[in-house]
């Protein structure tokens, strides 16, 4: 008889009662279900949060739900300046999670000077259960780890406000 595996991002956020915050650290991700988009983009052709039918997908559904819900979505992106290609892209992308629900800040490396940031980034929901994601040094993406520990939890909770509380709502985070 199989085990079955870990629950899903959708399902984790499904369980979710009042907070999903997401804490991203890294200047390139090399994940699969980007490349189109990410090569729409490059092409100047990635369609726009106004165009909803051509982008949403299981993840937006996701997360609307838990909105819907008044469950807070936050995610916060520590990025160095500079920025890199990749996070020129995720910026133009952001208005559609910013559609789907979420809110979303910036954060420059050098102003998280100070901060005591976990290596990897994560999920937390409710402030209880972490799902750590592991990348490789290219981006690529190789799993993700699901984390009870309440005091890990609430470091981790510690942490993501720290940066929240200095991020910059996107907005007002221009790229040059």
């Amino acid at each position: 008889m199989s085990q079955p595996g870990p629950p899903s991002f959708a399902e984790l956020l499904a369980q979710c009662t009042t907070s999903a915050v997401h804490l991203e650290t890294r200047d390139v991700y090399a994940v699969d279900e980007e490349d189109q988009d990410l090569k729409a983009w490059r092409a100047g052709e990635l369609a726009g949060a106004d165009d909803p039918t051509s982008w949403w997908g299981h993840f937006h559904d996701a997360i609307g739900a838990a909105a819907d819900r008044g469950v807070s979505v936050q995610r916060a992106r520590v990025v160095s300046v500079p920025v890199t290609e990749y996070i020129r892209f995720e910026h133009a992308c952001t208005p559609r999670n910013i559609a789907a629900g979420e809110d979303v800040r910036w954060l420059p490396r050098a102003q998280a000077r100070g901060l005591l940031l976990p290596a990897h980034d994560f999920w937390l929901f409710d402030g209880q259960l972490i799902r750590w994601h592991h990348f490789a040094g290219d981006g690529t993406h190789l799993r993700d780890e699901l984390d009870e520990r309440t005091d890990v939890a609430a470091q981790t909770g510690a942490a993501f406000r720290a940066v929240w509380d200095r991020a910059v709502p996107h907005q007002e985070f221009t790229i040059s």
